[in-house]
């Protein structure tokens, strides 16, 4: 074996939604803040991503975190979220992986029966409060960054489907909020792919028509996801929703940061009040509890504090490598999986 790097990964996944963490093989990346640090991989070190997430050694059904050391003494750990196509600002399923590798790993100590780390993210701040029983996290609670709607029925030209009126809000990243019902789905797996291919048009639709800046951080200014969301379910406050992905494929979780702009959502139309639970199912039957902690403000945008947590497990520990013989170093994508392709790959 002729290996010029090895790259030490956990495999893990939040209900259902893979998030692997790069625990070793990678010191640092420059830049004073995590977002700097994120803006550097995206420019200048995108190779690491493309190795651990494109065939053959990764897949376009998962995301990859690198951890780093923080860049502010008030948290305890750094981490950047790296996805098929870009790096999002923060992922709440993510978060979830990261924490749970963290405790169970020994990165971290575990404090039974529970543990806080705070995380510093591209998007600021994370407060994970972890639920920890007999060396396992049973379940990690995630207090984010504030969550906001930056539209309200706002009417987009979308290619095959005319005008359609969506919301756009901020969990994170920003969103496309759809009306899952108006636009003929019930969020069933049997949808997955009409799902994804709407989705698709409605995000280039959306980030094309609409403009949106975050008041904090000019350069989060893109519409990234469209989430479809579905009406409310039985007698508890239950919906199910499901977000696209690119290059084309559905969370698998009810999405973190999309359960945060849900939340955002619902505040902004009256539909949920500080303190009530939101039980927030995925499409493949995974859950996330999440509540309004505060309100509170984002420049001009009323906003919320949300919290959202879920489960995480690890299923798998690997070091990847790179022998100077293997014909893709960076790997590879094909259309009949990843569509056009993800920024930054070579589609075969």
């Amino acid at each position: 074996m002729r290996w010029e790097k090895i790259i030490s990964v956990v495999h893990a996944h939040a209900e259902g939604e893979v998030g692997r963490v790069i625990t070793g093989g990678v010191l640092d990346v420059p830049g004073k803040t995590m977002f700097d640090k994120k803006s550097w991989l995206e420019r200048r070190g995108d190779s690491l991503r493309k190795m651990i997430l494109f065939e053959p050694r990764g897949s376009a059904a998962m995301s990859v975190n690198l951890l780093l050391a923080p860049t502010t003494t008030k948290a305890d750990a750094g981490f950047i979220v790296m996805e098929s196509t870009d790096y999002p600002p923060m992922s709440g399923s993510n978060a979830m992986c990261v924490t749970t590798v963290l405790l169970e790993t020994g990165i971290l100590p575990m404090k039974e029966p529970v543990t806080k780390v705070v995380l510093d993210t591209p998007a600021g701040l994370v407060t994970a409060t972890a639920e920890c029983r007999n060396g396992k996290c049973k379940r990690v609670s995630l207090e984010s960054v504030p969550a906001f709607v930056s539209h309200l029925d706002a009417v987009v030209e979308v290619g095959g489907l005319g005008s359609i009126t969506i919301d756009v809000a901020f969990g994170g990243a920003f969103f496309a909020m759809a009306d899952a019902k108006a636009l003929g789905f019930t969020i069933e797996p049997s949808e997955a792919r009409d799902l994804v291919s709407v989705g698709r048009k409605i995000t280039a639709a959306a980030s094309e028509q609409l403009k949106v800046k975050h008041p904090k951080n000019s350069k989060i200014n893109r519409i990234a996801f469209t989430q479809f969301g579905g009406p409310p379910r039985g007698v508890k406050r239950r919906r199910r929703s499901t977000v696209v992905i690119e290059p084309g494929r559905l969370d698998r979780s009810p999405c973190g940061t999309g359960t945060m702009a849900k939340l955002a959502q619902l505040s902004a139309r009256g539909q949920l009040k500080v303190g009530e639970t939101l039980y927030h199912d995925s499409i493949t039957g995974t859950y996330f509890i999440a509540n309004i902690v505060r309100k509170t403000k984002v420049g001009q945008y009323d906003a919320i504090v949300p919290r959202v947590s879920g489960r995480a497990w690890i299923s798998g520990l690997f070091e990847f490598g790179h022998d100077p013989s293997d014909p893709f170093p960076e790997g590879f994508t094909l259309s009949d999986t990843w569509g056009d392709g993800p920024i930054g790959a070579p589609v075969i």
